[in-house]
């Protein structure tokens, strides 16, 4: 294993090892300024992280809005909040070692007016600020104007072009790195594009060499290239370090994180993680968010799949094949289909599957009256957690609506991974996950159960395991 050397990031020179951001009060403040002091990059999730009471007890995050509006804005300010108390916290853990970044998701609802509500506060402890999920065009300038370094998260060398002609040159002096995030591997949402098939992964290595040959292009050859999801072992990488051709060279890690003791997730979360097989993440494209996303395949991703699969398309008239007329709530609302869907609806129904819902897409899905209860509810009780949401059609516009049909093919995100990250169900809560997080079960580190600090992780992956 080759010697891995300090490395420039934000300004500060510090091992190339950088915790992964994971939203919904996951990547803590514990857990983010334990890495710092390691030596590492530390990274605070800003996506609806805890704050306290003056007794260090988490505040539940209730919301009393009676619109969608209001309660739009009280997520605003509760994700500021919690924010700042994380940061707090890790800078107070870090002891002035190591780095410290803040990661954002650009696509969530209000993510501009949260970055700036946290940086005012904020930008004497962070050190560089972290964004994907989406195109962030304003996010140099925002990071610029407080000072702060900007880490974009991109998944192609064709994604960070556009970034870099339309608003990044502009703010080359405050470029700390680029995140490449492969689609294929990384835990949570994946930016695969419409060209890319999710079942053909690419090798990192092409797709990473040609970004840093743009870079080049671009007078920016010395910006470090941050290689995240699929990092496990760092012996599989020896080839990536102190390589010409790939020029300054960082890892990130996302799900290695996530079991250590200073990790927030629950005891339960952390010893179903030891028992995780190759194959048990999936990429699914079921997020309101509309991008493809890895999380293990529990109960919650099969009843998605069971849903989805009871789908039937549907004409309002008497269409072709579509002669078959299904009264859809039995009160005359008739609609057309083929022969072969009535059948199957009337299967469907006789299973108990009796509530039909429409889908934006002139399909019909059919559920149990409790599901459609359920989904109806998670629906009304919407804050706008996304920029767009294709389960409540919520959007951060005027007019607060994507002007399409909610479609109940998908759930509501925000329920889910605040309901996992403060001890709920693990088979019927979305759990995100990268796809190597099988390793837990056959590396010996982790053997008899042990569960490392976050300094005896960095340590052992400082060894090339």
């Amino acid at each position: 294993m080759k010697a891995l050397n300090a490395i420039k990031l934000s300004g500060k020179e510090v091992l190339p090892l950088i915790e992964g951001g994971k939203g919904i009060s996951i990547t803590s403040g514990a857990s983010s300024g334990a890495w710092a002091c390691a030596g590492g990059v530390g990274t605070v999730s800003a996506v609806n992280a805890d704050f306290f009471d003056k007794a260090g007890n988490i505040i539940p995050q209730i919301y009393h809005g009676r619109t969608r509006r209001d309660r739009h804005e009280e997520l605003v300010s509760f994700s500021i909040k919690g924010a700042i108390a994380q940061i707090q916290k890790a800078h107070d853990l870090r002891h002035g070692l190591g780095s410290l970044n803040v990661n954002i998701l650009w696509e969530m609802g209000g993510a501009q007016r949260i970055l700036k509500g946290v940086l005012e506060k904020t930008k004497h402890l962070v050190d560089g600020i972290t964004c994907g999920a989406g195109m962030p065009y304003k996010l140099a300038e925002i990071s610029a104007s407080y000072g702060v370094y900007y880490y974009p998260i991109i998944s192609s060398s064709r994604a960070f072009k556009a970034l870099w002609k339309r608003a990044y040159r502009k703010f080359a002096s405050f470029l700390g790195a680029v995140v490449y995030e492969d689609p294929w591997l990384a835990g949570g949402h994946n930016g695969l594009s419409n060209v890319e098939d999710p079942d053909k992964p690419q090798d990192p290595y092409p797709r990473v060499a040609l970004l840093r040959k743009e870079m080049r292009e671009m007078g920016v050859d010395e910006v470090p290239i941050i290689m995240a999801g699929g990092v496990w072992y760092l012996r599989d990488w020896a080839d990536w370090i102190d390589n010409q051709e790939l020029g300054p060279i960082a890892f990130q890690f996302g799900t290695r994180p996530l079991l250590t003791k200073e990790s927030r997730i629950s005891d339960e979360w952390k010893q179903k993680l030891l028992t995780l097989k190759e194959g048990d993440v999936i990429l699914h494209r079921f997020s309101p968010t509309g991008f493809y996303s890895s999380a293990v395949h529990n109960e919650f991703l099969l009843e998605l799949q069971a849903r989805s699969d009871r789908q039937i398309a549907y004409t309002p008239d008497m269409v072709g094949d579509h002669s078959r007329p299904l009264d859809i709530n039995r009160k005359g609302n008739i609609i057309y289909v083929t022969q072969g869907d009535l059948i199957r609806a009337n299967i469907w129904i006789h299973q108990g599957f009796t509530s039909i819902m429409r889908t934006p897409d002139q399909t019909l899905i059919f559920v149990t009256p409790e599901k459609q209860a359920q989904i109806r509810q998670h629906q009304i009780e919407c804050m706008g957690c996304l920029s767009q949401c294709r389960f409540s059609n919520w959007a951060d516009n005027e007019k607060t609506s994507t002007g399409r049909k909610a479609d109940p093919r998908s759930f509501c995100i925000q329920k889910t991974l605040q309901d996992i990250a403060h001890d709920g169900d693990l088979e019927h809560n979305l759990m995100f996950a990268g796809h190597n997080c099988f390793n837990f079960a056959k590396d010996p580190f982790y053997s008899n159960g042990f569960i490392p600090t976050v300094k005896q992780l960095v340590d052992r992956i400082l060894t090339g395991d």
